[in-house]
């Protein structure tokens, strides 16, 4: 069995209430659900904060864990170096994840430090980008 790791970060614990125009009306928790029943054979555990130490701290943990690491560290992958470094410090492959477009919204967003550590990374198709990600890192 392939354990992989969600990890997301800030203002993504509001997911389904936040922005429903742009992020949907479906919880994380929900989607979990829908996402293990999809994928039995994948151990999927998830993990979330707004804090940055937090995200490295966990991060730190998972890297040397799990199979794989899905991460969306929301607006942290617009600024933080500091995630990219330890991203870059553990084993498992990762993929980032955006639910929006990050390539249509605000200049700012068209730049992702996190890019770069990950070994591809899915934007702007919703909750289902966790989905493809987790395919990308069982094949």
């Amino acid at each position: 069995m392939k354990h992989i790791e969600i990890i997301n970060g800030p203002n993504l614990n509001l997911t389904g209430r936040r922005e429903p125009e742009v992020y949907g009306t479906t919880t994380m928790e929900q989607y979990l659900d829908g996402l293990r029943a999809r994928f039995p054979e994948v151990e999927i555990t998830y993990y979330q904060s707004n804090v940055e130490g937090e995200l490295i701290d966990r991060i730190q943990k998972a890297g040397f864990e799990a199979d794989g690491l899905i991460v969306n560290l929301g607006g942290y992958s617009h600024t933080s170096v500091a995630l990219r470094d330890a991203l870059l410090a553990v084993p498992a492959p990762k993929v980032e994840v955006h639910l929006s477009n990050i390539f249509a919204r605000e200049d700012y967003r068209h730049h992702s430090y996190i890019t770069s550590a990950c070994r591809g990374m899915v934007c702007g198709l919703g909750l289902q980008g966790y989905a493809l990600a987790i395919e990308a890192l069982v094949l």
